[in-house]
């Protein structure tokens, strides 16, 4: 039998980093686990429509730290900063709220991605955002996979729905793929990314895998 693993984690070590980091705070694990996990889930909530691609943290002895990818970094910055303040201000509500220990200081960095079409999170948020405008899903699905492959870097483009479909009164599962995706090949760069689209007659499950080439040491 085979088991389905998340092509990120299959990684780990290889070609990928830990999206949590940090640095002498080993006592404290099962607290920062607990903390890290709730603050990801809140602030990919919070910034809905901001097309996040990914969230990480570091964490120091004087530095609590969070990185924040996304392809509209304006809309989140907001007019002279108002809104990264806002952001920071909420975050400190939500971690006293919880009742979390913080004595870092907090920090937010937010990068920009260059090419957003290139990003599975951000692919699959554009296929939801088509879907609950009640575009045909068959059209969505080939347009986000023509923009991805557009891109020079891009190698291969599969995207998955599941769900009611074409308001169908049974769920399904349609698959679209172009190019290649070896998730065997350790040292093949796959983004992948999950994402649910809220409709009418219920939830539609979506997954994206981007295949960009493949990752050589410098020894290699």
């Amino acid at each position: 039998m085979t088991h389905t693993v998340h092509p990120y984690s299959h990684r780990l070590g290889i070609i990928r980093d830990w999206k949590s980091r940090w640095f002498d705070v080993k006592d404290k694990y099962k607290e920062n686990l607990k903390s890290d996990v709730l603050i990801y889930e809140y602030l990919y909530k919070r910034l809905k429509g901001s097309f996040v691609n990914s969230i990480e943290i570091e964490r120091s002895v004087k530095t609590f730290r969070i990185i924040i990818e996304s392809s509209r970094p304006g809309f989140i910055i907001g007019r002279n900063g108002e809104g990264l303040e806002k952001l920071r201000s909420d975050i400190l509500v939500f971690i006293k709220r919880k009742k979390f220990n913080l004595n870092e200081e907090l920090k937010i960095d937010i990068k920009e991605v260059k090419s957003p079409e290139s990003s599975a999170m951000i692919a699959a948020q554009m296929v939801a955002e088509g879907l609950e405008k009640r575009m045909p899903f068959r059209r969505v699905m080939k347009t986000i996979i023509d923009k991805a492959f557009a891109n020079r870097d891009v190698k291969g483009v599969k995207i998955t729905l599941s769900g009611i479909l074409g308001g169908s009164n049974m769920a399904r599962v349609e698959s679209k793929k172009v190019g290649q995706i070896p998730l065997q090949t350790l040292r093949a760069d796959i983004d992948y990314a999950f994402y649910e689209a809220k409709l009418p007659l219920g939830k539609v499950g979506i997954k994206v895998w981007i295949y960009k080439g493949e990752i050589f040491t410098k020894q290699g």
